[in-house]
């Protein structure tokens, strides 16, 4: 692995999982009733801060060896310098690919949730129900677990295993369980469904425009490489906006 594929793989681990996600999960632990899930969760977070150190350190050698001393006083001393400590060896526990696949599917259902609620123009402060439509035992069990957790990440005011689905509610996919988010009473559905309707023309227009002069033999011909990639990638991002916009229209059909 190169260098700069090295440091970019490091920093999307530390911002994208530890601080987007775990620090996140881990907040309504903290807030809540249960002393061992907290000094558990103290534990491990301690431990990962501590990976992390060494994982950052040939990227940042100063900033981390700093933090490593500074992060011990009032506690228990360092063995060694940051640049003398062993380099993380982790073993999968027991266990660890399915608490991996459930904590993915809490992660995919709160993104859905989220997605949901800026594609349709909810209100951030809007709290809305969340319903599972028959979940399986394996889904209900997570549910259980992980409600709390949900309910706070995803801002929820219940979230509940359902029969049917009402009217008016926008639907997602959590794996192959069909989530809904009741918007009946929230959001205008026909206005809300016009307003994307004309967004996906735009971005649909936008692709057609770049396909026609991307199609162009001239254009290709007497262009600079980096032009035709800003306009190759431009391309890519206005289908993949169309693609967005095609799923929240569906959501609207329903």
């Amino acid at each position: 692995m190169k260098f700069n594929e090295a440091s970019s793989a490091a920093y999307h681990f530390v911002y994208d999982v530890f601080c987007d996600w775990y620090i996140e999960i881990a907040k309504p632990i903290f807030q809540g009733a249960d002393e061992a899930a907290k000094a558990e969760t103290r534990a491990t977070t301690a431990w990962a801060r501590d990976q992390i150190l060494k994982i950052l350190h040939p990227f940042m050698p100063y900033i981390t060896e700093e933090l490593w001393a500074r992060i011990a006083e009032g506690g228990a001393q360092r063995e060694t310098l940051l640049i003398e400590a062993p380099w993380p060896v982790v073993t999968a526990p027991a266990g660890a690919e399915a608490a991996s696949a459930e904590m993915n599917w809490v992660i995919a259902l709160v993104s859905g949730v989220r997605s949901v609620r800026t594609e349709m123009n909810v209100p951030p402060s809007a709290k809305i129900a969340l319903l599972l439509k028959d979940p399986d035992p394996q889904t209900a069990e997570r549910l259980a677990r992980h409600k709390d957790v949900i309910l706070q990440l995803a801002r929820l005011t219940s979230v509940e295993a359902a029969s049917t689905l009402p009217k008016g509610t926008a639907q997602f996919l959590v794996g192959e369980t069909v989530a809904g988010l009741p918007l009946g009473d929230v959001i205008d559905f026909a206005k809300e469904r016009t307003r994307l309707e004309k967004e996906l023309k735009k971005a649909t227009d936008e692709i057609a425009r770049f396909d026609a002069k991307l199609g162009n033999e001239q254009f290709v011909a007497k262009a600079p490489e980096d032009v035709l990639t800003e306009q190759r990638e431009k391309r890519l991002e206005a289908m993949a906006t169309a693609a967005r916009l095609k799923e929240a229209v569906a959501r609207l059909a329903t």
